[in-house]
């Protein structure tokens, strides 16, 4: 009986069924992509483009079980030259989406290991964090709940959400999840005083004061930085934040170089947990790589304390001055 041809390539991308059908076959069975696509009915190349959306969906996931040699050794000398409980180093250094991937996947591995039963987890924001959730496979939890530190962009367009990776990771472990519902940036720190006061909001930032567990990331705030919060500001205060020494963007916390907020007004119209509740979390996990961000890092484990560091090698180069 001759196969029969599947056209619709776009919906063959929504299958999930067929995409799980083509990864199975071909990571599990060892067939080649020309065979699969035979079995299948399909192309060639809408079986790479399968396999390739399987991957992006977190349907198939590939794990490295061993880090490299000389990774492992930048992380101990990070541990011992920071003061670190510990440091998670992964090969390499691309670009920013390529490090987030990265950082993002040993975030993922990391979480799915120490989130426990009655914890209560804080949560930031930022490509590598989002990145996390391809790797995020926990096992089942009771009594988890997911504490959001930001609040959201009105319209986002392709921009990460900030409650966008507190409710997908709570969705993840089946966990109960306080949004940080209001938006990220107010129009005075009036209003936003009264959002915690009259609102509701108030049990959230209660609740922030005492983490078990708090995520963080940090972006790299400079004329050509790659921080999230180009997206949501103004040129205006861009340029003046540059003035005063910001060189970090911790939450929507703008740091200078030695971990002090500096003096902007929009620090008191941002909707955010501050930094000084963070820092009294029971553990601290920043994540953040890249050499641009060296500086971003050093501020915010200055700032905030941090107990565990998740990175690339080249910022762990640049952050032990190798090079």
């Amino acid at each position: 009986m001759a196969k029969l041809e599947r056209n619709n390539h776009t919906h063959l991308m929504d299958s999930r069924a067929l995409r799980l059908r083509a990864a199975w076959l071909y990571y599990n069975r060892g067939l080649t992509q020309k065979d699969i696509a035979e079995h299948l009915g399909v192309s060639r190349s809408t079986v790479i483009r399968m396999l390739d959306e399987a991957l992006k969906r977190a349907e198939v996931q590939i794990w490295i079980n061993e880090q490299p040699g000389d990774c492992t050794a930048l992380a101990l000398r990070l541990e011992e030259m920071l003061g670190l409980d510990e440091a998670v180093v992964v090969p390499g250094e691309g670009n920013t989406d390529e490090t987030a991937r990265d950082v993002g996947a040993a975030l993922g591995r990391f979480l799915s290991e120490v989130i426990a039963d009655g914890h209560a987890v804080g949560v930031g924001w930022g490509r590598t964090l989002n990145a996390s959730l391809q790797s995020f496979r926990p096992p089942r939890r009771e009594n988890v709940q997911i504490v959001s530190l930001l609040g959201g962009i009105v319209e986002t367009n392709a921009v990460i959400n900030p409650i966008d990776y507190s409710w997908r990771l709570a969705s993840q472990l089946d966990a109960d999840c306080l949004l940080l519902l209001a938006p990220l940036i107010v129009d005075s720190a009036e209003t936003k005083q009264r959002l915690i006061e009259r609102c509701g909001l108030g049990k959230l930032f209660e609740r922030a004061k005492n983490l078990d567990l708090a995520v963080i990331s940090c972006g790299d705030f400079s004329p050509t930085g790659t921080s999230m919060s180009h997206n949501f500001i103004s040129a205006e205060d861009h340029a003046s934040l540059l003035k005063t020494g910001a060189v970090c963007d911790t939450l929507c916390h703008f740091l200078d170089a030695d971990g002090r907020d500096v003096s902007h007004p929009i620090q008191d119209r941002v909707m955010t947990v501050g930094l000084d509740a963070i820092s009294q979390a029971k553990h601290i996990v920043l994540a953040s790589g890249g050499r641009r961000r060296v500086p971003a890092i050093k501020a915010t484990i200055k700032r905030t304390g941090c107990h565990t560091l998740v990175t690339d090698e080249a910022a762990a180069r640049g952050l032990l001055g190798l090079d």
